[in-house]
């Protein structure tokens, strides 16, 4: 049945996966590919054209909208100034390497493309860190599940455990990042709240507080 579902859908949902996000499901990919449902050197071509195409996507929409998609979630607007600021200091470095910076992903190629970096040059260098960062990952969880095969003997019985536990992961990592928006927006808010009271108190002491008349010969 596994098999079947994943003869089906299973690249889809890579591609899918890897187009949005992709650190989770290369994983999960990367694994069943060493089980022998999925095929590791396709896993890592879908995963590299999913990856490569929703980065060019984010860069352009980076180029056209840029400040009003940062705009859209405070930790997205945070992220987004410091991401600006590196990418000054070593835009190429960026380029290559930020799919390896878990959170990055999706606010790294809008801040790319708001920078202004020529889009020729990050058509080519795009590529090249998709190529890197599908083959590394895919390879990673290809091994890793060679190692547990190592510890545990025949993987067969422990399989659905394995990928149980590593969907947990990818679930826990996802509440963890939405925690910390969740956070960052409130503080946010009660910021701007205590901002507008301040500026709304000056304002009313302002307007309480009489004109000085002209001054008199003898002041």
């Amino acid at each position: 049945m596994l098999q079947q579902f994943l003869h089906d859908f299973g690249y889809f949902a890579l591609f899918l996966g890897t187009f949005f996000e992709g650190e989770t499901i290369l994983v999960l990919a990367g694994f069943l590919a060493f089980r022998g449902y999925m095929d590791i050197n396709l896993v890592v071509v879908v995963a590299f054209f999913g990856s490569y195409a929703g980065d060019q996507l984010w860069y352009f929409l980076g180029r056209k909208h840029g400040r009003k998609l940062l705009a859209r979630k405070p930790r997205w607007q945070m992220m987004g100034d410091r991401a600006l600021e590196h990418i000054r200091k070593h835009p190429d470095i960026w380029v290559l390497s930020f799919r390896f910076v878990y959170g990055l992903r999706t606010v790294m190629p809008v801040a790319i493309g708001l920078s202004g970096y020529p889009p020729g040059r990050y058509l080519l260098l795009n590529g090249i860190g998709a190529a890197i960062w599908a083959t590394a990952l895919a390879a990673a969880a290809y091994h890793f599940g060679a190692v547990l095969e190592g510890m545990l003997g025949s993987i067969k019985k422990y399989e659905l455990w394995v990928l149980g536990a590593l969907l947990i992961l990818g679930l826990g990592l996802w509440l963890r990042r939405r925690f910390k928006n969740a956070q960052l927006a409130k503080k946010i808010y009660q910021d701007e709240q205590l901002a507008k009271a301040a500026e709304a108190e000056q304002l009313r002491q302002a307007e309480a507080t009489p004109p000085a008349g002209p001054k008199t010969p003898a002041e």
